[in-house]
């Protein structure tokens, strides 16, 4: 009984993180589609012949890249596998 309840509290807490993980990159994303044209409308109008707004569009768009990576598990296969494996192995020397 102890342990149903242990694996939905894990499952409950792995469930939540990824929910703010989630949140996380679209408040970022949202952030980026406001402020960039933002930037670029002062850009504009205060130096058009040197465009500026071009280096931290670039710097914060690496920024989202990296964040939807982490955040949605591009690459994240293994990881999941190598959990399991450890897991299996430590249910196996338990019963050992």
């Amino acid at each position: 009984m102890e342990t149903h309840f242990n694996h939905e509290n894990r499952a409950y807490e792995r469930a939540s993180k990824r929910v703010k993980e989630i949140k996380g990159f679209y408040g970022n994303l949202t952030s980026y589609c406001l402020v960039i044209p933002f930037l670029f409308i002062l850009n504009l109008i205060t130096s058009p012949q040197h465009l500026w707004f071009y280096w931290p569009m670039l710097g914060w768009g690496i920024g989202i890249i990296a964040h939807a990576i982490h955040t949605f598990g591009i690459g994240k296969d293994w990881e999941e596998r190598k959990i399991k494996e450890l897991m299996e192995k430590e249910n196996k020397g338990k019963v050992i």
